[in-house]
């Protein structure tokens, strides 16, 4: 009796987080819409475009010119910590993993391909919220006592926006070390000890130690020291990761226009397990929503450290991440598994067109469509996830530093005491399953999202003179060199 009232009080406490986790991102109330199209998805693309048009759409016809600068200055020039490349991979780190791989999955079978359209939508407004925080990032940063650069939402908000919105600064801050402990930390802790797991046969608990173990071993380095690992580790696997898809889509090149047809007319059929065309855009706003995390405000966390005098440079760099994100590595999966049409898909196609609702596993999906070209690829998959995870741990542990010595002041003994027990926190969710913390943190993560996208609204003038600014100098560097 006592377990079954204990069980009753607990599901009585988890359900208000979850109506309101399900309204965020899906207009839901138990269970049944109560609007056509979630709150995130209005805020995000509605502020998204809004910015696009305040920029000029400079995210768009600039991007060649973003990459371009990107490797001519890859060192940086100015004071900062580590250069823009490290700081791009930085954030490319917490951003590429699972999502790009078993999410795109998942939001095929729940959407079919036509949810990748509106992940493309999503992610070409995401650039102008990118380009925003990176500029902002650098334009409101501090200098510690030891000349450390740091800075983020936090510091945007409180020296952009003025004191009286401190309250708001703290908001973010405790929302990004909630969320960022559950799914920055101890989901991405259980896909590393899960991948270790599957390769080697090690013990989740040990596979979560180990984890940890090497993740302290970077994260005591600081920013530096991040930047380096994953300025390597974050190349090199999206590198072989599209190597292998194009492999993939090589031995099928057939399809591919087929497979192009099916992601534009799917977003706009009316049919669906997912609600029609409504439906399809919800679930592809929300794979790129946690994909590429434009607008959530951990980016500029890591942007901040760069070294740059030039604020707008920087927001150049930062819309490079929702392209190479969504656009180019989500893209690759979704024809993956769209071309070579995996025993799995057709399940779950067919379960569809059968009025039903399919459970995909986005892994499983993932890998049964390389594998039917690349018989060994469910390893290198495994590997991947690890990886990618792995590195996400690195980027959310230093985004979370940072939340925490704003809220808690920056000593020496502060950050070792977070360091702790950020890994304290590996070792416990590569053995746990905290599905309605979960949900929780994921309401926490909308928090950060609208605390940030609130200082970018209001900032968006000061974006727009810094851009102004910037190519006012790139002209008269043009001039000069003329006149020599």
């Amino acid at each position: 009796m006592a377990t079954g009232q204990a069980q009753s009080l607990g599901d009585r406490l988890v359900q208000p987080v979850t109506n309101v986790s399900d309204f965020i991102w899906a207009g839901l109330w138990n269970g049944e819409a109560v609007i056509p199209f979630p709150p995130l998805a209005i805020i995000l693309l509605g502020v998204g475009l809004w910015f696009m048009a305040g920029l000029r759409f400079y995210p768009i016809t600039k991007l060649g010119a973003a990459a371009k600068g990107l490797f001519a200055g890859r060192k940086g020039e100015g004071a900062g910590e580590i250069s823009p490349f490290a700081a791009l991979s930085t954030a490319l780190s917490g951003q590429v993993g699972t999502g790009n791989l078993a999410g795109v999955a998942t939001a095929i079978a729940l959407g079919g391909p036509g949810a990748i359209f509106w992940m493309w939508i999503t992610a070409l407004f995401g650039m102008a919220l990118a380009f925003a925080e990176g500029s902002l990032a650098i334009r409101y940063r501090e200098t510690t006592s030891d000349g450390v650069k740091r800075g983020g939402p936090m510091t945007y908000i409180m020296m952009g926006l003025g004191p009286k919105w401190t309250w708001l600064a703290v908001l973010f801050c405790l929302g990004t070390l909630f969320s960022a402990l559950v799914t920055g930390n101890s989901i991405q802790a259980n896909a590393v000890a899960d991948g270790l797991n599957e390769l080697f046969g090690i013990e989740e608990w040990l596979g979560g130690l180990i984890v940890a173990i090497l993740v302290f071993i970077v994260i005591i380095g600081g920013i530096k020291s991040i930047g380096q690992v994953t300025g390597k580790l974050v190349p090199a696997m999206a590198l072989t990761y599209v190597v292998a898809c194009l492999v993939v889509i090589a031995a099928n090149i057939g399809q591919v226009p087929n497979a192009f047809g099916e992601i534009i007319t799917g977003a706009f059929s009316p049919e669906g397990v997912t609600g029609g065309v409504v439906g399809v855009l919800i679930i592809g706003f929300q794979r790129a929503a946690f994909s590429n995390e434009a607008g959530v405000g951990s980016a500029p966390i890591a942007h901040s450290a760069v070294k740059t005098s030039r604020p707008a440079s920087e927001g150049f760099v930062a819309l490079l991440e929702p392209f190479i994100d969504t656009v180019i590595i989500c893209t690759m999966t979704a024809l993956v598994i769209v071309i070579a049409e995996p025993q799995s898909w057709l399940d779950g196609k067919a379960a569809v067109a059968a009025g039903e609702t399919p459970n995909p596993d986005g892994v499983v999906l993932t890998s049964d469509a390389f594998e039917t070209v690349v018989p060994w690829f469910p390893y290198l998959l495994a590997l991947a996830v690890a990886l990618f995870a792995y590195s996400t741990l690195l980027t959310w542990a230093y985004y979370t530093q940072k939340a925490f010595t704003t809220l808690f002041g920056r000593t020496p003994a502060s950050e070792r005491t977070f360091q702790i027990i950020f890994c304290l926190f590996t070792v416990f969710g590569a053995v746990v399953t905290l599905q309605d913390v979960i949900v929780l943190a994921d309401s926490m993560l909308f928090v950060c999202a609208l605390v940030n996208i609130f200082g970018l609204y209001l900032l968006l003038p000061v974006v727009r003179r810094e851009v102004a600014e910037y190519w006012a100098d790139k002209k008269a560097d043009r001039l000069e060199r003329m006149d020599a």
